[in-house]
């Protein structure tokens, strides 16, 4: 049975930082992504990493300020979260699959970890 636990947000305030943690059990996948979901927004793209390799990919809007990075010996996958901007406040998702930054490609997603940041 797939399982992806996200695990590390919570309340930051302007400028700060935190780290998003996603652990990955009962197979491996080529590629690891985060998305994020904002109050009565749709759920968008935050950023891709390829399991072999690290090729990455971000979203323009956390561009220089995220960094995704994956463990394969624990097969977990990290997104730090730097500079952080109100309009960072969401429930991050970390998701499971190919290679993709949209949101339909992923089949594995995890139960979300809400990331509140304070102005």
């Amino acid at each position: 049975q797939v399982q992806l636990v996200e695990s590390g947000g919570g309340l930051v305030q302007a400028g700060g930082s935190l780290r998003l943690s996603c652990a990955a059990s009962g197979r491996t996948f080529s590629s690891y992504a985060w998305f994020r979901q904002a109050p009565g927004k749709e759920r968008d793209f935050v950023a891709v990493i390829n399991r072999i390799g690290g090729r990455t990919y971000y979203a323009d809007s956390v561009k220089g300020r995220f960094t995704i990075s994956r463990d394969n010996t624990k097969n977990t996958v990290f997104l730090q979260m730097n500079s952080m901007k109100p309009e960072d406040t969401a429930v991050y998702y970390c998701a499971a699959g190919g290679w993709s930054i949209v949101v339909n490609s992923y089949d594995y997603w995890g139960q979300g970890t809400q990331v509140t940041v304070s102005s």
